[in-house]
């Protein structure tokens, strides 16, 4: 029998309206389904009554699959948690883009497939992130869209240097930087100038952000390379990294944040038949 674990963020599927529809669709094709949150939510914040949570955590010890239920913030957080569990993962999008999210919450009818085995995995590259300080590892994080190096909400610009395998690709003045996944590319990185890369490509696109030079244009480079972003003098001023959009760590002046391909990845379940180009295409031409 199939089992299903699904989380839905509560602050998108309000009342777990879409995640409870999918449960019954799921149960009256024969698979087991648990409801866990996929983060800790606020104390005050009321829940639907008379909706059972389980842990997560255990609970994907014992799956098949995720379904997530919220926008593509909600499904970046959640593949952290799956790829430790080597779980697949199905996005259904109750947010306002969700590009990586699999179905439309119209469209939940179709998790029947999912227990008639008609879908395919659709395997997404990972970056390993890190913070180097003064040779020592102080933070690790893996990012399946992209890690950003940016300024503070009050700061001026930052001075980076980003190298590729040790040499220097080119000085940053400017916001930042982004370091992004091929399927990340339809994100931040896209927004700041950067190119749409196929999510099948063996790539990492550096994406300088409103830099204060002509020639500081986006560059792809191959998915064997190790990039480098060094921050340079920021005195009063602030610098962060953001993985994934997830809370922001703190950098000091000579801080190293090195980023490479990992080692793990995250399998996106397909059961429509629709192609990359498609969906950029309905994305962007309905926003």
């Amino acid at each position: 029998m199939k089992r299903f674990v699904l989380t839905p963020n509560p602050y998108r599927d309000k009342g777990f309206r879409c995640a409870l529809y999918a449960e019954r669709v799921l149960r009256s094709a024969g698979a087991q389904t648990r409801i866990c949150l996929p983060f800790d939510i606020d104390r005050n914040f009321d829940l639907p009554t008379g909706v059972k949570l389980h842990d997560l955590d255990e609970s994907l010890r014992q799956c098949d699959a995720m379904i997530c239920f919220g926008g593509d913030g909600t499904i970046l957080h959640a593949s952290k948690q799956v790829i430790r569990h080597n779980v697949p993962i199905l996005g259904v999008n109750v947010g306002t883009m969700g590009f990586i999210a699999e179905l439309e919450s119209g469209e939940l009818d179709l998790l029947r497939r999912l227990v008639e085995d008609q879908y395919t995995l659709d395997q997404r590259k990972m970056l390993c992130v890190e913070v180097r300080r003064s040779g020592n590892t102080i933070f690790t994080d893996t990012a399946l869209n992209d890690a950003v190096v940016t300024k503070g909400a009050v700061a001026r610009v930052l001075q980076l240097s980003v190298q590729c395998d040790g040499t220097e690709c080119y000085r940053v003045s400017g916001d930042g930087v982004i370091v992004a996944t091929p399927t990340g590319s339809t994100a931040y990185s896209m927004s700041a100038g950067g190119p749409i890369v196929e999510p099948s490509a063996d790539n990492i696109i550096i994406t300088p952000i409103c830099a204060h030079a002509l020639q500081s244009k986006s560059i792809v480079l191959s998915g064997s390379r190790t990039v480098t972003v060094q921050v340079g003098s920021i005195g009063r001023k602030n610098a962060y990294l953001s993985v994934d959009g997830g809370r922001a760590f703190r950098l000091n002046a000579g801080d190293q944040v090195v980023v490479r391909m990992s080692e793990t990845h995250t399998n996106l379940i397909r059961i429509k038949d629709t192609t990359f180009y498609q969906i950029v295409n309905k994305k962007f031409r309905d926003k």
